[in-house]
């Protein structure tokens, strides 16, 4: 028995990395997986690799940017397994460049894949389960850079900062529904992230494969809290943010006023404000400048 028994659910960018995982662990706890991927060779891969393993997968491929493919998810759901339960919006790109140096087309390709690529699946399955007057989960890919903020990734963290408030307003709006829709920031090395680390850290991990460890921070660990969030068992949770990597699951606090000053119900003058804003930084532990909020993070791939 498993927590997704008789389920079906969407994985979008499934042929690897973070995404794979997922739908390989939502195809042992019980579900038919339907593998959404860009490109159609390693889509195919994966879903047999679920069948291999004796579980239920079909492989879609194409752009979930696009409306024809994001409809289409859901209907090879409906007509491959007879329903939808779950879908895990998963699939991303970078281009990665400080501001100054960025394209209007890095821009534009990062802010589609991301942010078009989940609302569109989204919009599908919020239309397949009100049509059906049936409940559903949502699980939406955000990331500490969007949440923290992270240099050269002023396209990637918008976008995953857009992705959280996305997944926290479809949660308002669909709790009538029975809908649920959570996010996550994961935290893990792919074979994109695995290349850009330096020689020496590569090395010392695979040392310590060798010997048996624990890969804090293989992709696969993903995957547990995903499948549960896929999952009847968090019916009552939703509108949430969850950090996870390793062995940790961490829950992120939304924006929150932490200090505030007034001006005794009159308008403000610009020159009464030097001085008095600094009031709200006082004793707030926010500070006045540009500051690296990914430092603040507990677990790191790299210490930076």
């Amino acid at each position: 028995m498993g927590l997704l028994d008789a389920k079906v659910v969407i994985v979008t960018g499934a042929g690897r990395g973070i995404g794979r995982g997922e739908a390989l662990e939502c195809a042992a706890q019980g579900a038919a997986v339907v593998v959404a991927e860009f490109d159609p060779e390693a889509g195919e891969a994966v879903a047999k690799e679920i069948e291999s393993a004796g579980g239920r997968a079909v492989a879609v491929g194409g752009d979930v940017a696009d409306a024809a493919v994001a409809d289409s998810l859901v209907r090879a759901a409906v007509e491959e397994f007879g329903g939808l339960d779950a879908v895990v919006n998963n699939a991303g790109i970078l281009r990665d460049r400080t501001v100054a140096k960025l394209s209007d087309e890095d821009w534009d390709a990062v802010i589609r894949v991301h942010l078009r690529g989940h609302f569109l699946p989204t919009r599908a399955a919020v239309q397949y389960w009100r049509e059906n007057k049936r409940g559903g989960h949502l699980v939406h890919t955000a990331s500490t850079s969007g949440l923290l903020g992270n240099f050269g990734q002023t396209n990637y963290g918008a976008a995953k900062a857009g992705i959280a408030a996305f997944s926290t307003i479809v949660a308002q709006e669909g709790a009538r529904a029975g809908i649920t829709s959570n996010a996550i920031a994961p935290t893990a090395l792919t074979r994109m992230t695995l290349d850009l680390m330096p020689q020496e850290f590569r090395d010392s991990r695979d040392e310590a494969l060798a010997r048996g460890e624990f890969d804090f921070f293989a992709p696969e660990n993903i995957a547990p809290l995903v499948a549960y969030l896929c999952s009847d068992a968090s019916n009552h949770i939703s509108g949430k943010v969850f950090g996870v990597q390793g062995d940790s699951v961490e829950i992120f606090q939304p924006f929150t006023s932490v200090a505030e000053i007034t001006n005794g119900g009159k308008r403000w003058d610009p020159e009464d404000l030097p001085g008095r804003i600094d009031e709200l930084f006082s004793g707030t532990g926010v500070q006045a400048g540009a500051e690296n909020m990914m430092a603040r993070m507990r677990y790191q791939i790299l210490d930076l």
